[in-house]
């Protein structure tokens, strides 16, 4: 792998052949894990949280400790970091790759990767960055499929509840779109729909984005329901989701699994969570071998 392709910081560097490249990667690590206990060893990895995170950041630091690694970390930057004297988040950057082989980090700034992405010679992977985007969160989404579905190609997919705040449906497009003949159905209300700008560089792609008003415009051959909480941190005033799955509505769409990036409210019910096409569990525990994968990558 080139040294520009080591570190993570939005879906668009990544192709078709990266994606296999990494699938593969993450079946071996599934199948032979002992093979890479040692493969981060005297390797330090920083994780840098500005944002609350439990998945994303134990995951990760999980992780790190499967493959041999070591872990120096602040769990909320924002407040127990020097960020609270004002430093700004190059600076810390700069100061934390003399510490570090790689640095993990989850901020509110939508536009952190752009600032820092020339000046730091470390890896970087992106845990996060304001609505933007959570490249690693749609790479775990898409092995999951990937491993239910096996081709990617020609999947009909809603995704369903908060578009326009979601960073995970945001990246999750861009890298959906490097496959062959995509339909996403966008389910949510009018003022959570999905930016134009994201509509537009996944139509430019040869796909089809289809805006629906309810679960009666969705086709009973529906592949995927991709559901999100609505992000009412990232908002002023509130916004509710009326589009809930569960076991009623999920009768008219027997070919569909569920995925939901977590943490959910309300948005899937629990009668679901027995249900075999209901996967945010196991998608939620992908998130270890996924990342491990691409640390492995980064860093070999």
């Amino acid at each position: 792998m080139e040294q520009g392709n080591k570190s993570v910081y939005e879906v668009a560097e990544f192709d078709r052949k990266r994606l296999d490249f990494l699938w593969s990667t993450i079946d071996d690590i599934k199948a032979h894990s002992f093979r890479y206990a040692n493969a981060l060893k005297d390797k330090v990895v920083a994780t840098i949280f500005y944002e609350p995170s439990t998945r994303t950041r134990l995951s990760f630091e999980s992780a790190i400790a499967r493959l041999g690694g070591s872990i120096i970390s602040t769990e909320n930057a924002k407040e127990f970091s020097s960020a609270i004297k004002g430093e700004t988040l190059l600076d810390t950057l700069r100061v934390v790759e003399g510490y570090a082989e790689a640095i993990i980090i989850r901020h509110g700034d939508d536009l952190w990767p752009d600032e820092v992405k020339d000046h730091i010679k470390v890896p970087i992977i992106n845990g996060g960055s304001g609505k933007k985007e959570h490249p690693t969160q749609s790479l775990l989404d898409l092995y999951t499929l990937h491993e239910e579905k096996g081709s990617l190609d020609g999947l009909k997919i809603c995704i369903v509840g908060d578009l326009f705040y979601g960073r995970t449906v945001h990246s999750l497009l861009g890298l959906i779109a490097n496959y062959d003949n995509i339909t996403v159905y966008g389910l949510s209300p009018k003022e959570l729909e999905l930016q134009q700008e994201y509509i537009d560089k996944f139509e430019e792609k040869g796909h089809k984005y289809i805006k629906c008003n309810g679960f009666e415009d969705l086709p009973e051959d529906l592949d995927v329901f991709y559901s999100t909480r609505v992000q009412l941190e990232r908002m002023e005033g509130t916004a509710k989701n009326p589009f809930i799955l569960n076991k009623e509505v999920m009768t008219k769409f027997e070919k569909a699994v569920i995925l939901h990036p977590l943490p959910r409210v309300d948005e899937i019910s629990t009668d679901l969570d027995d249900d075999p096409r209901a996967l945010y569990f196991k998608q939620a525990h992908n998130g270890v071998y996924t990342r491990m994968a691409l640390l492995y990558q980064a860093m070999r």
